[in-house]
């Protein structure tokens, strides 16, 4: 027998006993993005290495370790997808969405990262994102930040959730900013981690991410990122938490909060939880102003978020937050030569009626016993059964599965009205 071919690891399975919970949680997603004037955009999962190369940076860790690379027929170099911004970018630029426009974005879908499977988090993985162009002022920072902080309302658990905030500064700022942490860390090369010490000439900013103990004592005595913002981005700063204070949002500043791409300035942001045992990102983001010129389109600014649907569905169901709706209402059973041959007519007849209800219609015959069997099976709320008698009568016999109510025999009418409660499970 030929050995039974498995997913790659990391690339998971989305189960039918497993999708519903996606299912009702992508459901608030799109509700909660239509409720603020975001649009839907789709892009393809394979775009040009270059795209990312030259938004993410050459130097981080994606770029260098996790990206999904490979020469097609033509030995053009292609990548899957990393992350949505660039894509989502790229696709603005091409199809002349974004300069001297306002346009409010999101997407979700799958994306690919070469690391270390773990818990919530895969090397198939998928986000959904916000991404809004051409506001430069801070409203439009809170905006989405607002956004975010209603997500997690929505799913019951901003209770489980800190937003930590931080500003990088104008690019002069942040470059400004390297060059004092690059000087200062130099003094303590030798006692860094290896990743750390090839990190100091390439992208010392993300040496504040560093894990490993001893980075972040010397890092204590490091020189603050705020003593080198330029006054219009502490302005923009002050006047993005005056307006989360005024919508009641709570904040920590985080001074190491850097993002792991290159293409952030200004405002970045990140949405923790303790809730899946060591702290953990669920959402993040920041401005981008530089990022659709960089891309070859006019100077646009920018500023968005995304959140990972794995450690999202982890941490509602964790929670006890996930109550999906039934995957079928009704099962439909034919007794009888008859019956089966008018079983497709009725079944078709009350899905007209009732577009939203979840009905099975039982295939393949069988006893009485063998069809309730499964029905019971399928999780029906009610079997509907039907014979040669309720044929001659135009009835059907509805017999609860999961209370102790009596079954009955009903009118197409009766029927249809008895049905209706069933559809809002």
């Amino acid at each position: 027998m030929a050995n039974t071919i498995q997913a790659i690891r990391g690339m998971n399975d989305l189960l039918p006993e497993q999708s519903p919970a996606w299912q009702q949680v992508e459901a608030v997603i799109r509700r909660v993005a239509a409720s603020y004037g975001y649009s839907e955009i789709r892009m393809p999962v394979l775009e040009s290495t270059q795209l990312f190369k030259r938004s993410i940076g050459e130097v981080t860790d994606i770029v260098e370790k996790e990206m999904y690379t490979f020469d097609d027929r033509n030995g053009e170099s292609v990548t899957l997808r990393p992350e949505g911004t660039a894509s989502c970018v790229r696709a603005g630029n091409q199809h002349g969405l974004l300069y001297n426009q306002i346009q409010r974005l999101w997407y979700m879908g799958p994306m690919f990262r070469y690391e270390r499977p773990q818990k919530g988090r895969y090397r198939q993985f998928h986000q959904f994102g916000i991404e809004t162009f051409g506001l430069d002022s801070a409203d439009a920072d809170a905006e989405v930040i607002l956004l975010s902080a209603r997500l997690w309302r929505e799913f019951g658990i901003a209770d489980q959730v800190e937003l930590q905030l931080n500003s990088l500064g104008s690019n002069e700022a942040r470059a400004n900013y390297r060059n004092a942490l690059k000087a200062y860390l130099s003094g303590y090369e030798s006692e860094l981690d290896e990743d750390s010490k090839r990190r100091l000439e390439s992208n010392p900013l993300r040496i504040l991410d560093s894990k490993d103990e001893n980075t972040q004592k010397i890092l204590e005595g490091a020189p603050s990122l705020s003593e080198y913002w330029d006054a219009e981005s502490k302005e923009h700063f002050e006047q993005l938490t005056a307006r989360l204070e005024a919508a009641g949002i709570s904040y920590t500043l985080n001074e190491r909060l850097v993002r792991g791409l290159d293409y952030y300035n200004r405002t970045v942001f990140e949405w923790v939880t303790t809730a899946l045992g060591a702290q953990g990102t669920v959402c993040a983001g920041g401005r981008y102003d530089g990022l659709v010129e960089q891309l070859g389109g006019k100077a646009t600014p920018a500023v968005g978020f995304a959140m990972g649907m794995e450690r999202l569905v982890l941490l509602l169901q964790e929670q006890g937050k996930l109550t999906p709706r039934r995957v079928v209402d009704a099962y439909l059973m034919p007794l009888g030569e008859e019956a089966e041959l008018n079983a497709p007519r009725i079944a078709e007849q009350l899905r007209n009626e009732l577009p939203e209800l979840r009905l099975v219609s039982h295939c393949g015959g069988g006893s009485m016993k063998k069809q309730m069997k499964k029905a019971d099976k399928s999780g029906a709320q009610v079997a509907l059964i039907i014979g040669a008698d309720e044929i001659a009568q135009q009835q059907v016999t509805v017999k609860p599965l999961r209370t102790a109510e009596e079954q009955q025999t009903l009118g197409w009418q009766a029927l249809i009205e008895f049905l209706q409660p069933l559809t809002r499970g």
